[in-house]
């Protein structure tokens, strides 16, 4: 029996090859597997012997031969492949052991070159899988050192390894190769400007036990490469097991984290903020949030921006809460936490990055892509278009609130006041329903005057202005554009309102 080894990925290498040995295999291998199996002082035939000619072209070239291919792909039930190997001199080989070059890995990195990227397209191994996969009868293809145990239990075993782990193997190999070709035809296709395709490349997390429904089934995937912000790639410290809601409600609260330097708390409910606050530190954004709205947070998800230390999760601790996110919590802060078993806390990496995200919502049939609403506009003195300007308190509550009606479905009103939210409007077919809610909300609780209000798309008319006054607010941040915008700001200021315009609408649908 002959085994064809050829690996990017030496992870077990040694080791796997050695036993093989031990077990009667012949080993071939090539370039640099060759020789790290010859230092670790196995005998090991060069791929050149096999094919009798040389690798060229900078080793480009030295497994795309017949002696190799024929080898690989011969079916051993038909006399005339039989025929044909023996007329050629060509032997079996009977295993092939590939991993790729790191194609992925070498374009992740920082400044790559178009020239480096393409040296890290694999030719041969790519070929090499598909021949043994296609003719997994007979021949064994590995690509995961992860298998190379069970093989080897298998081999042990009987001589050989079983028929329907052969096929397991080569559906993986395939899957291996057309992920592999995917990610170098999506890095081609982006130089070139191609945009006709959408290849996508995401990963089993876990089977959900349903989806947003008992009745509908459901599976959580994550892409290839991590990326911050990410509920894919978090790491669950306590809890229960995630489901559908729980991942689409926290991953709105990390969206709305991002928005924020400045020590940060969010609660949310059904993908809405219910409650969001600046603070000196974790346990005073928390406070304010809490404070925001005492009802809606039960059973809700918080998120933070900071570490949660022991006075944050002492004061959260007696509410209800479903999930709790962070950057990291403290040890003492795990101690308080971890007594209610069922609480899940999430450890998200909140490094901010420099790559294009991409936003893909399914619709019947089809997805909609568009580039995930990461930039957003800092309230400046500037874009006031009022005869009253904002004092410097209200340009920071008009920031605040700006960042927190983007991430409000809309139609989306926010009234905030002192870093904080005082009431929340949201989904309303019309702009003056979204606001009577905010504002019955933000006077119920205490709120009657020096409110800022900030709107996600422009204000049509000026019944919104006029609503806003009698609710004792004094400044307006909207993103303007309306052919009435005269007509609010001219209620504006009638009303001694301050007013800015963004030029920057944030609609959430």
């Amino acid at each position: 029996m002959r085994a064809l080894i050829s690996v990017s990925d030496k992870t077990g290498v040694v080791e796997f090859a050695g036993s093989l040995k031990k077990m009667g295999w012949e080993i071939i291998a090539t370039g640099g597997t060759m020789k790290l199996l010859r230092d670790a002082g196995l005998e090991v035939t060069n791929i050149s012997d096999v094919t009798g000619f040389p690798e060229i072209c900078d080793g480009r070239v030295k497994t795309l031969h017949p002696k190799v291919h024929g080898g690989l792909l011969a079916r051993r039930d038909l006399q005339s492949h039989l025929d044909a190997l023996r007329e050629n001199g060509i032997e079996f080989i009977d295993m092939v052991c590939v991993n790729l070059y790191p194609f992925r890995q070498t374009i992740a990195k920082e400044n790559v070159s178009m020239e480096d990227a393409i040296e890290n397209i694999d030719i041969g191994g790519p070929s090499m899988l598909r021949s043994a996969a296609k003719n997994y009868r007979d021949v064994t293809v590995v690509c995961d050192p992860q298998d190379y145990g069970q093989i080897l239990a298998e081999i042990a075993a009987g001589g050989n390894t079983l028929p329907e782990t052969r096929l397991k193997l080569s559906a993986k190999a395939f899957t291996h190769t057309a992920q592999y070709d995917a990610c170098i035809a999506s890095y081609l296709r982006d130089k070139a400007g191609l945009e006709e395709k959408l290849f996508l490349d995401f990963d089993i997390v876990q089977t959900l036990r349903y989806g947003e429904n008992p009745h509908q089934s459901a599976k959580f995937y994550r892409a290839s490469a991590p990326v911050p912000y990410s509920l894919a790639f978090a790491r669950q410290l306590n809890g229960k097991e995630l489901s559908y809601n729980n991942i689409q409600d926290a991953n709105a609260a990390l969206n709305i984290v991002r928005e924020f330097d400045d020590p940060f708390c969010v609660g949310l409910k059904h993908m809405n903020p219910c409650g969001a606050a600046v603070g000196a530190d974790a346990f005073e954004a928390w406070t304010k949030a809490y404070e925001a709205d005492k009802v809606s947070i039960y059973g809700g998800i918080v998120a933070f921006n900071r570490e949660v230390d022991a006075r944050a999760a002492a004061a959260m601790k007696p509410i209800f809460l479903e999930i709790i996110i962070a950057p990291s919590f403290s040890a003492e802060a795990l101690a308080i936490l971890t007594a209610k078993k069922n609480l899940r806390l999430l450890e998200v990496d909140m490094q901010r990055g420099g790559v294009r995200e991409r936003q893909i919502v399914s619709v019947n049939g089809g997805l909609l892509v568009q580039d995930l609403d990461t930039e957003t506009r800092s309230v400046e003195i500037g874009m006031t278009v009022t005869d009253r300007k904002p004092t410097e308190a209200q340009i920071a509550d008009m920031d605040f609130a700006w960042r927190i009606v983007k991430h409000v479905k809309s139609n989306a009103i926010v009234v905030v006041r002192d870093g904080h939210t005082a009431g929340i409007g949201a989904g309303q077919m019309n702009r003056v329903g979204s606001a009577e809610i905010a504002l019955k909300q933000a006077r119920e609780a205490g709120f009657t005057e020096g409110l800022v209000l900030a709107s996600d798309g422009f204000l049509p008319f000026d019944d919104t202005v006029t609503l806003a006054a009698e609710y004792g607010v004094t400044t307006i941040v909207q993103p303007g554009g309306s052919i009435h915008d005269a007509d609010s700001i001219a209620k504006a200021n009638e009303l001694g309102i301050a007013m800015v315009f963004t030029g920057e609408r944030h609609f959430k649908h």
